[in-house]
């Protein structure tokens, strides 16, 4: 089903589709990163568990009118997608204040963005993917004012059905990063992957930590967490 290695990444592999120009295989890895790579571990099964998350929230975004590069789950570990132009551009959707912004900014934890705060980052591991405004956006991508307004939209829009589709399984989901790449005819669509890897999520009742913070900050068992959103979104009829 794969062709050629096109690039290997911190959590994932790309290949070329064998057969099928136009369409990429990703294949999940067992990494985990943290600190822009600094620290690193390798945890068994992680790979089919953001893989099977991954796929089941590109199903249910798409189901609710979200275009993403997502074709379909292949087996435990890869996924068929479209071939897109990525966008070096990280675009994070905050709904609470936790993690670098507390630090950042001042921004007491917890404290609540209402309408939800959207920031960009330049996608550069050698930068450590700082912290960019609309004009250095346009200056270090080629992406036009009228692509920028859609892809912020479009993540305002991620966030509504995502926060939705958390919230009926108990979780709240604290703040997301998001890719955006161009397909082959220009349109922009959602793509790289959305998982526990890219996502703060929270218990709703407990507040428990149920995303890669707890590598982060060493405070939990990965596969488990992971494993419970796994459980959790299979219980919804899809």
């Amino acid at each position: 089903m794969k062709d050629a290695l096109l690039y290997e990444g911190k959590a994932k592999q790309v290949f070329q589709a064998k057969g099928k120009p136009g369409q990429l295989v990703l294949s999940y890895k067992n990494d985990a990163t943290a600190f822009n790579g600094e620290k690193k571990a390798n945890f068994e099964g992680k790979g089919r568990l953001n893989n099977e998350i991954s796929a089941r929230i590109f199903t249910s975004l798409q189901s609710r009118g979200v275009e993403s590069h997502f074709i379909e789950r292949l087996n435990e570990t890869e996924q068929l997608v479209h071939e897109t132009e990525i966008i070096p551009l990280e675009v994070v959707v905050r709904n609470l204040a936790t993690g670098s912004i507390t630090k950042r900014l001042g921004f007491r934890e917890k404290t609540l963005f209402e309408p939800p705060l959207v920031e960009l980052f330049y996608k550069n591991d050698d930068l450590g993917d700082p912290l960019i405004n609309d004009d250095h956006a346009k200056l270090l991508s080629d992406i036009t004012d009228l692509e920028l307004n859609q892809v912020k939209e479009k993540a305002l829009i991620v966030n509504d059905r995502l926060s939705s589709l958390f919230a009926s399984i108990g979780i709240k989901l604290v703040d997301f990063k998001l890719e955006f790449g161009r397909k082959a005819d220009g349109t922009i669509v959602l793509s790289d992957e959305i998982s526990p890897d890219t996502c703060r999520l929270w218990d709703l009742e407990t507040e428990q930590k149920l995303d890669k913070d707890v590598f982060r900050q060493g405070t939990g068992n990965l596969i488990e967490v992971y494993e419970e959103i796994l459980r959790r979104l299979e219980g919804l009829s899809w």
